[in-house]
């Protein structure tokens, strides 16, 4: 069965119809063109293809396109601003934290997530103190960013490339 939906993708909107079993990354890439997300396993177990949504991490071969309503869907392409890369693209680079780049777009998403997590003060399962301040470690990052998966085991660079925009941008390390 089809429907009409509107997606905002990057702070642009988008009418659709589409089949209402349309995954939102099908949508993404299949009917908007946007290859910023990223089709790996189809399972929700690699993060290649996580977005934002209303600023919330999520695998977007997990969410039907129809549930989205009215959330603004960020891309690793939306966090630009101006045409400007974001600090997170900026460091990815510096710290030469990609290899083949399959994975970096939903990396750069998960990590801006994890900023937000970590400003909010939400815990992980390796929060040691629930009750103080998260601080944003190296070993509070690997457990953030373990559900996006890089076959090329750019992990070692991946880290720091989050931990030095957490730095510079005052999220408590």
């Amino acid at each position: 069965m089809d429907t009409e939906i509107t997606l905002r993708v990057d702070g642009a909107a988008h009418p659709l119809t589409v089949d209402t079993r349309t995954t939102l990354l099908d949508a993404l890439r299949e009917r908007l063109r946007n290859t910023s997300p990223k089709k790996g396993c189809d399972h929700g177990q690699c993060g290649a293809c996580t977005v934002l949504l209303d600023g919330r991490r999520v695998n977007s071969c997990l969410v039907l396109a129809v549930t989205v309503g009215d959330a603004e869907v960020t891309t690793s392409n939306g966090l630009a601003t101006d045409g400007q890369p974001h600090p997170l693209h900026r460091s990815f680079v510096r710290r030469d934290a990609f290899q083949c780049g399959y994975c970096t777009p939903g990396q750069i998403c998960s990590a801006a997530g994890v900023l937000e997590e970590a400003r909010a003060g939400w815990p992980s399962a390796v929060t040691a103190d629930l009750t103080a301040a998260v601080e944003l470690t190296d070993t509070e990052i690997r457990e953030r960013m373990s559900g996006n998966l890089c076959r090329c085991a750019a992990y070692a660079h991946i880290v720091p490339a989050v931990a030095d925009v957490a730095a510079a941008e005052g999220v408590r390390r």
